[in-house]
């Protein structure tokens, strides 16, 4: 097995970088526990709708460790999960359908992942490079050069593959590999689940920091929401928005998020917003012996 190239002055195991894979299973729980058994330790939460028919796992550690571990969630992913079959309210290109690269900016989960940034973006191109090469996977590169919405606006028709074949895999069809900041995946169901409220409620919030959409999802209506940057634009912010506009049935976390970017929201509203202590990328990193002792930017 090949080891992951080392990037930059000093290498990248001395940050702390995640990798948050979507993968279009929701539903087949021994299948997707598979998928997450592939990650190892370095798996520190799983996601899974079955509407949607994705799960979201989320890795994080040392870039050389975390790269191994994404490769081996990758392999599984193309072995096990065949596209040709799926369907879910879900956009997607492929059976590995989102793999992310984020520098996690030190210890505290802070804002702007600083050097780090670079060598997570060096991580997403080897990744992809990697992944065509082993899989035979198609892979469309977004982070600096296209976000995410535009590639999959224009993936197979103006934009082909940055790696990998000219056409979709037989049977996990294309990855979207990125890099980005730190970004909060978050839905709120609404009371009343009407679509056409929930489309609006998404085009009159998306803008800088907040990317949206209003979605059926099996009986219910969400609006499906990621907050790109959700120092500025947090969960509690996002939920007042909503719920000025439309009465909210529940929130969902969907993933982790920054120990600070909870503590920003009043702490008497945690329940309503869905969000608690455990959900902190910061402690499921403790729980998993990975806190910022060792791995902090810039320590040895």
């Amino acid at each position: 097995m090949s080891r992951p190239a080392r990037y930059g002055a000093g290498g990248v195991d001395r940050g702390l970088f995640e990798c948050v894979i979507n993968v279009s299973e929701g539903r087949d729980q021994e299948r997707i526990s598979a998928l997450a058994a592939a990650g190892g330790r370095w798996v520190l939460d799983v996601h899974s709708d079955p509407d949607h028919h994705r799960s979201v796992i989320t890795l994080a550690g040392p870039a050389g460790e975390l790269v191994e571990a994404a490769r081996s969630v990758a392999r599984a992913t193309v072995a096990l999960v065949d596209l040709g079959t799926h369907a879910g309210a879900h956009p997607r290109l492929g059976a590995l359908d989102v793999v992310p690269w984020v520098a996690l900016g030190g210890w505290p989960v802070r804002n702007g992942g600083g050097a780090g940034e670079a060598e997570a973006r060096a991580l997403r191109d080897d990744f992809a490079r990697w992944a065509a090469r082993e899989l035979g996977l198609p892979c469309f590169l977004y982070g600096p050069e296209r976000t995410l919405p535009a590639l999959r606006r224009t993936a197979w028709s103006t934009l082909g593959p940055d790696t990998g074949p000219g056409r979709p895999h037989p049977t996990a069809g294309a990855a979207a590999v990125g890099v980005r900041p730190v970004l909060v995946a978050y839905n709120l169901w609404l009371a009343d689940p009407d679509l056409g409220t929930g489309r609006r409620i998404a085009a009159e919030l998306r803008g800088p920091g907040l990317r949206t959409l209003g979605l059926r999802v099996g009986a219910g209506v969400q609006v499906s929401c990621n907050l790109t940057d959700p120092w500025r634009v947090g969960p509690a912010d996002v939920y007042d928005a909503v719920g000025a506009r439309a009465p909210i049935a529940r929130a969902e976390l969907v993933g982790l998020l920054p120990r600070s970017v909870l503590e920003a929201a009043p702490r008497r509203r945690w329940g309503e917003l869905g969000i608690g202590p455990s959900d902190t990328i910061e402690a499921r990193l403790e729980q998993a012996g990975l806190d910022g002792g060792r791995f902090a930017a810039g320590t040895g």
